[in-house]
């Protein structure tokens, strides 16, 4: 017989997530602080997206993959076009921001804490 797992199981439908503004655009919060009792080791958060402001994380690493739509992520200054089923890494210390109105699932290595969004034109 299998051991029980120690971690809670998850299943959680967008319609029934909370949700809110966010740096990107407006978030629901699929996997998210809120369950870190449930031994969870990701964020994942899908997020709409008009333009996103430039911002770097100090510890976590974010995963972006685009649901809808199409635009460019910006990199440290250099922009890739992204669309429907491109995914990128964005590791910590890495500038990132978007143009264009795009649909993303982002998932969040780390917790995503308000406290580890840095934005370069506030000089932190």
């Amino acid at each position: 017989m299998q051991e029980p797992s120690l971690l809670a199981t998850l299943v959680r439908h967008e319609s029934e997530a909370p949700s809110e503004p966010s740096t990107c655009g407006y978030r629901y919060l699929l996997i998210s602080r809120a369950d870190a009792d449930q031994g969870v080791t990701a964020w994942v958060h899908a997020v709409d997206i008009d333009g996103a402001k430039e911002h770097y994380h100090a510890v976590r690493t974010e995963l972006y993959y685009v649901l809808e739509g199409e635009g460019a992520v910006r990199l440290d200054g250099v922009e890739h076009p992204v669309r429907k089923g491109s995914l990128v890494h964005i590791p910590p210390g890495v500038v990132h921001g978007a143009v264009g109105r795009m649909r993303i699932l982002v998932v969040s290595i780390r917790d995503m804490r308000a406290e580890d969004a840095f934005f370069p034109e506030q000089g932190r």
